[in-house]
C-alpha cells in the first residue's frame, strides 16, 4: 500500500459516518480512496491563486431575446379548434362525482 490512507482510517472515517463496512469493503475502498486523495493532491498543486475557480472549461453566456409585448389569441381564435365548447370555455367531459 501506499503512503495514503490506511485501513484504520477508512475504518476511522467509515465509523464517523456511521457506515458499516465489510473487511472485503474495507479491503477495496482503501486503495481506492487513496487514489482519490492523490489525484485531488495533484489538482492542488496545478491550482494557483491568480486561477478563478469554474464550473466550465470554456465561458458560457446566456442568450437573451427582448421581452417584446405581442397580441395574443382572441376567444374566438383560441376556441376554434375546441370540439365543444360553452359560454368561451372548453367543455370537458366531467371526471368528478357532485361531492368533489
Amino acid at each position: 500500500m501506499s503512503d495514503g490512507i490506511s485501513r484504520a482510517d477508512v475504518a476511522h472515517l467509515a465509523n464517523l459516518a456511521r457506515i458499516d463496512l465489510s473487511d472485503a469493503e474495507l479491503d477495496r475502498l482503501t486503495p481506492e480512496l487513496t487514489v482519490i486523495l492523490e489525484s485531488v493532491a495533484q489538482v492542488a498543486e496545478v491550482a494557483a491563486a491568480d486561477v478563478p475557480p469554474t464550473s466550465h472549461a470554456v465561458p458560457l453566456s446566456n442568450v437573451f431575446r427582448e421581452d417584446v409585448v405581442t397580441p395574443g389569441l382572441t376567444p374566438e381564435q383560441a376556441l376554434a379548434g375546441a370540439p365543444v365548447v360553452e359560454q368561451q370555455r372548453f367543455a370537458v367531459p366531467k371526471i368528478l362525482g357532485e361531492d368533489a
